[in-house]
């Protein structure tokens, strides 16, 4: 048995540029990881089956989770003869924007394949992950990274951000299929954007420009759900009052966070809007070697098994 940290994300921006002809969308993203996370623990069993427990009511037990259909892939794609039992022990919102699911399924790979002695490494987990969902290649990476195509082909960036931020979950339900499609009903089709790889170029200059980062779906999730386009505005108002460089929705939300360069600044947004019923968290990024010294740390506890496989 080994227990595994699952981290959640926010993406500090977010392009859409077309719907393209697999009906997917052209994306460009900045995925940033953050210390928030879930821990999933896994225990190596002869039964021929992969089964889930956690304790949050509102996470399916059954193929409708990401973590399920992860090990289930890996088991059937490495023909191991054995299971695995998990438990899931949530932090990370769910349906906040903040990747959860897609984090306990990039986990869950990277877990199984050393416990399974399959060696298949982050790029043979690749085209699994990318078969699981658009945000799981990013999980398998960490760090700060940009992602482009669907959002799946993930380039780890060497000038990292390290930073302080303010989660705040106002537990408002958003659709994510509803707000891409209110998103296309105006979506004029370009080949590249601009607001990212400005804000990488600045960075690399030593004078990162956070105010040139948007989300292009935050606009159509406040219309999808107006009862949270009032939240947002006294979120982003505390949150630059007390100093936020960038505050903005994460993916197609509902979590809306704050960055600071300053730790103090950051603890009292969050106190802030505590005080004013919302439900914040503060959080810290986690740079790529962080992140995989955590999953490295983790691994070795559990070691491989390669008997745990038959070919």
């Amino acid at each position: 048995m080994i227990r595994i940290p699952s981290f959640a994300k926010v993406n500090l921006g977010l392009e859409v540029l077309r719907l393209r002809d697999d009906g997917y969308h052209e994306l460009r993203t900045l995925f940033q990881a953050v210390d928030l996370k879930d821990t999933i623990e896994l225990t190596l069993t002869r039964k021929p089956a992969v089964e889930v427990a956690c304790d949050h009511p509102l996470v399916p037990t059954d193929g409708r989770n990401l973590a399920v259909r992860a090990a289930q892939e890996l088991r059937r794609f490495g023909r191991v003869a054995g299971g695995v039992r998990m438990r899931l022990e949530k932090r990370i919102p769910v349906g906040g924007g903040l990747g959860g699911g897609s984090s306990n399924a990039a986990a869950v790979l990277l877990a199984l394949d050393r416990l399974w002695g399959l060696g298949l490494g982050t790029t043979g987990l690749l085209p699994l992950a990318r078969r699981l969902g658009a945000d799981v290649p990013y999980f398998l990476f960490g760090g700060t990274a940009l992602g482009v195509s669907r959002g799946d082909e993930i380039y780890p960036l060497a000038g990292e951000i390290r930073a302080h931020l303010v989660l705040v979950a106002p537990e408002v339900p958003v659709s994510t299929a509803a707000v891409f499609r209110r998103l296309d009903a105006g979506l004029t089709p370009r080949e590249n954007g601009h607001s990212i790889y400005r804000f990488i170029s600045s960075d690399l200059e030593g004078r990162p420009q956070y105010g040139a980062l948007t989300n292009d779906l935050e606009e159509a999730a406040l219309e999808e759900a107006p009862v949270l386009r009032d939240q947002v505005t006294t979120i982003r108002r505390l949150l630059v009052r007390e100093g936020a460089l960038l505050a903005a929705l994460s993916g197609s939300g509902s979590t809306y966070f704050g960055l600071f360069t300053s730790g103090p600044r950051a603890a009292r947004a969050g106190a802030a809007l505590r005080k004013r019923g919302f439900r914040a968290t503060c959080a810290r990024t986690v740079s790529l070697s962080s992140y995989r010294q955590a999953f490295r740390r983790a691994l070795a506890a559990g070691g491989q098994n390669p008997r745990g496989r038959g070919r």
